[in-house]
């Protein structure tokens, strides 16, 4: 049952996500990358607030505080930033693919700094997954957003700095609750961006355009659902499963990037999205199914 809950929270999360850099590649005609960090960060550490009231919270140890600003600089600050940033230069559905070569990093990040094992199942699920993200990406044919090397970049560094700052909240969320560690960590998200969102306010100017109801919406819907939620439903996912297995649904957010930039934006999708589609969801019953059989032997 545990496993159950870690998979739908996992998948949850990264569904969200996938529709995240549609949204976003709308809201950031109107609002600066950095500024709509900023904003979706404080309307998420708001709502993360209330929850953590109802539920009564947890103290954090003196000792710990340098391990959520870490864990908050990474995964909000340069992760969230740089992917913001390349949605803006390229496409959604590029945003959604790129980034989602996340899970090969977090695997390697969980080896190296939490000594899980890299078994040739999981490895094999690894590789059955990225060649499913190989074939989506044969879905972007020259688009001018798709093809901006610049903006592509960003978003690489987002899915490399994605995969340390899920390693670093598996050892967080031994520790503390998945809510405590993801309040705190959108703290912390708001305080390092906020100088850079302030420089960029200086250069670019900028007011809410509140007379558009769908920048507002959207601007909701990136801070309560994408952030708030979606945030929680990782670090929980990963609180309930192995780093490595945990890893392999982030390999979701490109179906769902890719299915609703062609449905919402009139990006390009070809039957080859199909089998990329097919294929990362195999990798996930395998290792699913491998991570099940080392537990009964375990308990043998």
């Amino acid at each position: 049952m545990q496993r159950l809950i870690g998979a739908l929270c996992l998948a949850g999360a990264a569904a969200i996500w996938g529709g995240t850099y549609v949204v976003s590649k709308y809201v950031l005609a109107f609002v600066p990358a950095l500024t709509l960090v900023v904003v979706r960060f404080v309307i998420a550490a708001l709502v993360l607030w209330l929850a953590l009231r109802i539920s009564g919270g947890e103290k954090v140890q003196q000792g710990d505080w340098g391990k959520i600003a870490r864990y908050g600089l990474v995964g909000y600050t340069i992760s969230i930033s740089t992917q913001f940033i390349g949605t803006h230069l390229s496409t959604a559905h590029m945003g959604a693919v790129i980034t989602s070569a996340s899970p090969v990093c977090i695997a390697l990040f969980a080896w190296l700094l939490l000594k899980e094992k890299l078994s040739f199942q999981k490895i094999g699920a690894l590789l059955t997954a990225t060649l499913g993200v190989l074939i989506v990406i044969g879905t972007d044919h020259g688009e001018a957003g798709g093809s901006n090397l610049l903006g592509n970049l960003f978003l690489v560094i987002a899915a490399v700095t994605w995969g340390l700052y899920s390693v670093l909240g598996k050892a967080l969320t031994e520790r503390y609750s998945a809510l405590t560690v993801t309040f705190w960590a959108t703290v912390f998200g708001v305080l390092f961006t906020l100088p850079l969102a302030v420089g960029e306010v200086a250069r670019e100017g900028f007011s809410l355009p509140f007379g558009d109801p769908l920048v507002v919406m959207g601007i909701l819907f990136l801070a309560i659902v994408s952030t708030a939620v979606a945030f929680f439903l990782w670090a929980k996912g990963f609180e309930l499963m192995e780093a490595g297995t945990a890893a392999l649904f982030f390999f979701v957010q490109p179906i769902f990037g890719t299915f609703l930039g062609w449905l919402l934006l009139d990006e390009q999708l070809t039957p080859s999205f199909l089998v990329g589609s097919l294929l990362i969801l195999l990798s996930v019953g395998i290792s699913m199914r491998g991570a099940e059989k080392k537990k009964e032997a375990a308990a043998m």
